[in-house]
């Protein structure tokens, strides 16, 4: 049986454009306005018995139509614009008693007023947001915990220095559960200065400076410029002008000639 040959037929496809499909940007949408109670706090605890805010010519700049527009609080308009009025407006006063003001839901026009488009938001007064105040809370109590920690595994000699800030002098008449106890007090109470002044490596430097004076190991002179041996008045440093005696002594510890000086004062001190 003869063999049929099956002819192969080539279709040529002629090379197809490569079509982009259009990226379309997108405006960012604002944030949807949420119909709910408001309160509105006085800033700075600023609180007296009753507060007026201004709510007659008062202007916001409106990006979007790119001019001034004239703001007030009416009670029978439905928007805070004057040039969206309808007929005349009913002006109304907005006034805060003991430094808070509680707008309900129903007052949409007012809310508005105060959350958006009062040019004093944020400098007289503020909205209180409780999510916010929550976060807010969280970290000073985070700061509170991390400085509570450190303050509890200090060392004594690290607390009597910082504690020294705080009290000066009097810090030499106190016990160490005084000492401790306050240091304790003092970084719930300012978490910050507390973590700040902990991690200051002159701190230490400095206090090791004033006890040696408070021990007569070193003499400051009577005009706070010259630290001298007390042993023998000889001459250490002189205090630039407008600076702290510590500080400048403080500094000179760590120069190559003071290193021994600070080595010497501590053995004194032991």
């Amino acid at each position: 049986m003869a063999k049929q040959a099956i002819a192969e037929e080539t279709i040529e496809v002629a090379p197809q454009k490569t079509v982009k499909a259009k990226t379309v940007k997108q405006k960012p949408t604002k944030p949807a306005w949420e119909i709910k109670d408001r309160i509105y706090i006085l800033k700075n605890e600023f609180a007296p018995l009753t507060f007026t805010l201004k709510s007659r010519n008062v202007y916001y700049f409106d990006e979007e139509q790119g001019y001034e527009r004239e703001l007030k609080y009416t009670t029978n308009q439905k928007t805070p614009f004057v040039d969206e009025f309808k007929g005349d407006g009913r002006l109304a006063h907005i006034v805060f008693k003991d430094g808070t003001l509680f707008v309900p839901r129903e007052k949409q026009v007012l809310q508005k007023f105060l959350s958006l488009y009062h040019p004093l938001r944020n400098k007289v007064y503020f909205e209180f947001d409780a999510a916010i105040e929550a976060v807010e809370e969280l970290d000073v109590l985070e700061l509170q915990i991390e400085a509570l920690n450190i303050a509890s595994q200090m060392d004594i000699d690290q607390a009597e220095a910082i504690m020294r800030t705080e009290v000066g002098s009097e810090v030499t008449r106190m016990s160490s559960k005084e000492i401790k106890r306050d240091l304790i007090v003092f970084a719930r109470n300012n978490p910050n200065l507390f973590l700040e002044l902990a991690n200051d490596d002159n701190i230490n430097v400095r206090n090791i400076g004033i006890k040696a004076v408070e021990q007569n190991i070193i003499r400051l002179s009577n005009d706070q410029r010259t630290f001298t041996w007390a042993s023998n008045d000889r001459k250490l440093i002189t205090v630039p002008f407008d600076e702290n005696p510590y500080s400048a002594l403080a500094a000179y510890f760590k120069t190559d000639e003071g290193i021994e000086v600070y080595q010497t004062v501590e053995k004194r001190l032991k």
